[in-house]
């Protein structure tokens, strides 16, 4: 019995006992509810392979598809006062920051970087939806500033990806100045006669669309992506109506003229290329006349 009891059962119950699924193994569309293999998902940028929905992308997603061959150098941001308010709703301010820390490995809601996309130099800033809704805090626009310095030193075009949620309520008042700060920030970069090419990705809202979102030199927008102030559902409660079939959707403000282009991601690096190259082309051409 005791060969049956020590070696056979403890053998059969490793062989028959069920084992684990990773969390992260399948991804659920949100759109359609079908079921994707994650790194078919993640190699595929995040759009579902069968309705085409453009999923959000975080931080280093984006740099890996973007910048040439993937290679590109992360800035050190400056870090803010933490909770500069002694904020507490149903959770104090700290423990939300260290659980979206933990859960991204992030240290805010932005990162910014510097490499070539289609060998034009190119600083790019990417807000994270992940970490607390993308929302805008003292941080992110820190990173916004830092971006615009550095593109104004490699005298290069700032790209900004947008994914927000809006302001960050925890950091009241600081959080709305950053509206001013980043506007300032950015007018620095259009004296210096370098573009700002903002992309708008879902969702983009409250008041990062009332400001940096929507000063762009050049507006693109992903398939689908909502771009807004407030959402429809506050809409439709104040003017008592029903909204717009895609109110609010990247296509209906493109065909309203707040947004230049809807663009495919899987075309959005080689659109970025050639827009790089024509904006930073002529202001080369310019100043040499100029000389």
């Amino acid at each position: 019995m005791s060969w049956l009891t020590n070696y056979v059962k403890p053998k059969l119950q490793r062989v028959l006992s069920s084992r684990e699924t990773p969390d992260n193994l399948w991804h659920k569309c949100k759109a359609c509810g079908q079921m994707i293999f994650q790194k078919d998902f993640e190699a595929n940028q995040y759009v579902c392979g069968h309705c085409d929905h453009h999923d959000r992308v975080p931080p280093a997603g984006r740099f890996n598809a973007l910048f040439d061959d993937g290679q590109f150098e992360l800035m050190s941001l400056p870090r803010p006062v933490q909770d500069p308010l002694k904020f507490r709703d149903s959770k104090k301010y700290t423990d939300r920051m260290k659980a979206a820390r933990a859960d991204t490995g992030d240290d805010d809601a932005i990162k910014v970087a510097s490499g070539t996309i289609g060998g034009t130099d190119a600083v790019v800033a990417v807000q994270n939806f992940y970490f607390m809704g993308g929302s805008m805090g003292m941080a992110v626009g820190d990173g916004i500033i830092a971006g615009a310095r550095q593109a104004l030193k490699q005298n290069a075009p700032f790209v900004m990806f947008t994914a927000s949620g809006g302001a960050r309520m925890q950091e009241g008042i600081l959080s709305l100045m950053q509206m001013p700060r980043t506007t300032v920030a950015l007018q620095m970069l259009r004296d210096a006669g370098l573009p700002y090419i903002v992309v708008l990705t879902d969702p983009t809202t409250g008041g990062v669309s009332a400001s940096y979102a929507m000063l762009g030199d050049i507006q693109i927008a992903e398939p689908g992506a909502m771009i807004a102030f407030s959402g429809p559902r506050v809409i439709e409660q104040t003017i008592r109506e029903k909204l717009p079939e895609g109110f609010q959707r990247a296509e209906y403000l493109k065909d309203h003229g707040m947004v230049d282009r809807v663009v495919h991601r899987h075309a959005l690096k080689d659109e970025l290329a050639t827009l790089l190259k024509l904006v930073m082309g002529g202001q080369y051409r310019r100043r040499a006349a100029a000389e």
